[in-house]
């Protein structure tokens, strides 16, 4: 037993001091000079949390419409909102900072726990810096944006980190946690977990049947506990996976795979050479949990069958995983040295032969880094308000009762007022224009002069940057009128 008084920190764990900074960064970069949300699921997701903190039943209010109730089985992202809700009411920290400072936060502790899984292997800060370099974009999202996948990704190297080295009844426990609260915010992360663990349960069904037992029971109890509640959604979600639907257009591959680097790319073939070389079930259940995640992927968007949630998200854990056998590639590039002979004929200085392959360590890292950051500071991202759209929101939040309940607006921007203030709109543009969307816009377009639709459509509140001509309007503050 090792003597607590004598245990020395690794060296490779400073090194993580500097990782840790950059995957802050990285994570920063959607919020440099923008004080709110950016995304437009972001504002989905602050709006669904002050519905749940208001609610006092099993069941919530559409935050935007205000027309139905949804039952909390209908939300499968609920957990999510519950806990930033929860730690919103207890921290008292301000929605915008939630926002935007704990999807950095969140990305330094998926990048500890991936250090944590490769150290026991000999490449724990390598594969967390590639981790680092995880891009967040538009279309799939990223550690970038306070969103269920990213909160997600950090439950994949613990998950394969408790089932690699522990093998009593609280590691089952443990992943039996995991896997319920990944089914409560994001249940394609939850099945992209699994999918990355059935490589470790099979490879141990021969030799340590108990802990492939375990491990099995452990993830797949929690997916039977909400049966009763998607029992209805089950024949629909069958029939869907034999319908080829059109591939998404926001996901451009070449532009993603060079965003992530080609450099990375390549150190993880080196990698998985190597863990394949090495043997061990672990190495295996790496390298095949890898090729599990890319021929879903690949069958997808080849054949066009599957839910493409599944698909979409799931291109997060295989750059995750991308990563962590990266790290085992530039492990072995840093590890590379002269044979003595070569060394003593061409007369090399012996700190060359000593350090070879840590100058290239050295050069590949800054190499990456030189390419990879400036491709992410240009990554281009939308901002749905300013700070005038967004004082204006606090305005009608602080100071309009709630006999004015409906508002309508620039489309573009509802999403968000509902969000700040906690009133329904008339509509809104979450993924692409709809009639009622044009709708709202020659309104506005108009001058606001159709008191007629305002009253047809229960519309008491209007907010506008541009000219509102019209006698039954009263403007309260700048920008914002109510018809009384």
């Amino acid at each position: 037993m090792n003597n607590p008084a004598n245990y020395r920190i690794p060296k490779s764990a400073y090194l993580m001091l500097p990782v840790m900074a950059l995957a802050f960064y990285i994570a920063f970069i959607p919020h440099q000079g923008y004080l709110y949300p950016v995304h437009v699921d972001e504002w989905v997701h602050l709006a669904f949390s002050k519905a749940m903190l208001q609610s006092s039943s099993a069941t919530i209010v559409d935050p935007f419409f205000g027309e139905f109730s949804r039952p909390l089985s209908s939300n499968l992202e609920a957990g999510f909102h519950l806990f930033w809700g929860v730690f919103h009411q207890i921290s008292g920290v301000s929605w915008p900072d939630i926002f935007r400072y704990f999807p950095g936060i969140i990305f330094i502790i998926t990048v500890l726990s991936v250090y944590v899984l490769a150290q026991r292997q000999g490449f724990g800060w390598e594969a967390a810096f590639f981790t680092c370099l995880i891009p967040t974009t538009i279309g799939i999202l990223g550690p970038g944006f306070l969103v269920p996948v990213a909160l997600g990704l950090l439950f994949m190297p613990l998950a394969l980190f408790v089932a690699f080295n522990f093998r009593s009844w609280w590691s089952y426990f443990a992943l039996f946690v995991f896997t319920s609260f990944l089914l409560s915010i994001h249940a394609p992360s939850a099945i992209c977990v699994v999918i990355v663990l059935i490589p470790y349960i099979l490879l141990n069904l021969k030799g340590n049947f108990k802990h492939a037992l375990g491990i099995t029971l452990a993830v797949l109890i929690p997916f039977l506990a909400p049966f009763p509640w998607i029992f209805n959604m089950l024949l629909p979600t069958a029939k869907s996976l034999f319908t080829p639907e059109p591939l998404p257009t926001y996901i451009d591959f070449p532009h993603l795979t060079r965003t992530y680097g080609y450099l990375p790319v390549a150190l993880c073939l080196l990698g998985t050479f190597l863990l394949w070389i090495r043997g061990s079930k672990r190495n295996y259940s790496l390298v095949f949990g890898l090729l599990a995640l890319l021929v879903m992927v690949v069958a997808y968007f080849t054949f066009h069958y599957g839910l493409h949630i599944i698909y979409t998200r799931g291109l997060m854990y295989i750059m995750l995983l991308v990563s962590v056998i990266a790290g085992a590639g530039l492990a072995e590039v840093k590890s590379l040295s002269l044979p003595a002979g070569l060394t003593t004929r061409l007369k090399v200085p012996s700190i060359i032969t000593q350090h070879l392959g840590k100058f290239l360590c050295l050069v590949l890292v800054g190499v990456i880094l030189a390419l990879g950051i400036p491709d992410r500071q240009e990554t281009p991202y939308y901002h749905m308000i300013d700070e005038a759209d967004y004082q204006a929101f606090v305005w009608v939040r602080d100071n309009v009762d709630n006999d004015y309940k409906k508002a309508i607006l620039d489309p573009w921007k509802a999403t968000a007022f509902s969000a700040v203030t906690g009133k329904n709109i008339y509509t809104r543009i979450h993924s692409y224009p709809k009639t009622s969307d044009e709708k709202a816009s020659e309104f506005l377009d108009k001058g606001c002069s159709d008191t007629a639709f305002l009253r047809e459509n229960n519309i008491s509140i209007i907010y506008t940057r541009g000219e509102c001509q019209n006698p039954d309007l009263t403007e309260v503050s700048e920008n914002i009128y109510l018809l009384e």
